[in-house]
């Protein structure tokens, strides 16, 4: 909004010049991101616990997790405002990208709300029925997908020339195209970025703390390949227009460290499905638009491995009831950060530990720029 209302006063007001540097305008974005929380962030707190809006902690947990029962959850709120508002005051707003990555923002935040809603204060254990929650997420892939195709030449030039391919991490001028794929691999993205999120957020501050690390790297893709003189150089695709993600996710990282501020332990709110699901999704899309999305593998190792870990004792536990008439399990509890709960580590040591091993992933999917 302050582009378009200030910039074209810069003839007057000279000073106005440094509305044109995306580098300026998401400084900016996640330094009002960061001071709209701590601005918003007590007073929603306050009306979610003057509303009794507590978190339920399943019984089969952590018996440590029991005394976190009534905290006050949908925190996530706190996150989508300091995001989107930012967002709309410093980021171009006749930007297709920006818009997009705010649609899945607030559709899965819808989606997640409706899910927290329901626990919270209908008291519906199992909150949105699952299978609504994926139909939400397919729909939003769906809608989603077809803009994109729709209107790539929008987007880009590039990225409607390359409209079904993505970039091969570590192999130079490689990519893959998914063909009549991409929007099902859309669908997938989105669910699957989501889904991780969502699992990942069983600690204090692990969820939001991965997602803020992230992020950083995120904004140094969306500044590359919206540059044209730095996509060049480092031979990747440039697609024009696409750097005004990096206002997006400076709002995103800042509204990450607000909310940090209150989850870490003892954490004061959970961001609960409102804000998991909304981040997820809002990760997924920019990697869709950048043209990353295999680098999802490395840079959401946490995530995956938090989902994986899921479905593979689950899908144990199954064949060997089926077998042995009796479930067994391969680890202790999952998602994963449980397991490592039980083993008797501090809760703030898995939340550490895991934040390292994601500054490594996230180094490592830095270094495929360059080495390749």
């Amino acid at each position: 909004m302050f582009y378009h209302l200030l910039y074209p006063l810069k003839e007057y007001i000279s000073g106005l010049n440094i509305l044109r540097y995306i580098t300026f305008r998401a400084g900016f974005a996640a330094l009002a991101a960061l001071l709209f929380s701590f601005i918003i962030g007590p007073r929603i707190i306050r009306f979610l616990k003057n509303h009794q809006f507590g978190e339920e902690i399943r019984s089969d947990g952590p018996a440590t997790h029991q005394k976190k029962a009534g905290t006050p959850t949908m925190g996530g709120l706190i996150i989508i405002a300091a995001t989107v508002i930012p967002t709309l005051l410093f980021a171009k707003l006749d930007n297709l990208y920006v818009w997009l990555t705010l649609l899945a923002l607030l559709w899965m935040g819808a989606v997640g709300f409706a899910d927290d809603y329901l626990k919270v204060r209908m008291k519906k254990k199992k909150g949105l029925i699952a299978k609504y929650k994926l139909a939400g997420q397919v729909l939003l892939g769906l809608i989603a997908g077809g803009i994109i195709v729709l209107f790539a030449e929008d987007l880009s030039p590039n990225f409607a020339r390359y409209i079904n391919a993505t970039t091969m991490p570590f192999l130079k001028d490689t990519l893959i195209d998914f063909g009549l794929f991409y929007i099902p691999m859309i669908i997938f993205v989105l669910t699957a970025t989501s889904n991780g999120v969502n699992l990942s957020d069983g600690l204090d501050g692990l969820a939001i703390g991965l997602v803020g690390i992230i992020t950083v790297a995120l904004a140094v893709m969306c500044y590359i390949t919206g540059n044209v003189q730095y996509s060049d150089y480092l031979n990747i695709i440039y697609l024009h227009g696409s750097g005004e993600l990096t206002v997006f996710a400076a709002a995103l990282l800042g509204a990450a460290l607000g909310f940090l501020w209150y989850n870490t332990y003892p954490a004061e709110v959970f961001m609960g499905d409102t804000g998991s699901l909304a981040i997820g999704s809002a990760l997924g899309m920019m990697f869709i638009l950048i043209k990353k999305e295999l680098l999802l593998i490395i840079i959401g190792g946490v995530f995956a491995a938090e989902a994986a870990s899921v479905l593979i004792q689950t899908t144990y536990f199954k064949y060997t009831r089926k077998k042995f008439g009796e479930g067994r399990r391969i680890f202790l509890m999952t998602p994963l950060h449980h397991h490592f709960e039980l083993l008797g580590w501090p809760e703030s040591r898995v939340v550490v530990r895991f934040w390292i091993v994601e500054i490594l992933l996230v180094l490592i999917s830095l270094t495929t720029f360059k080495i390749r």
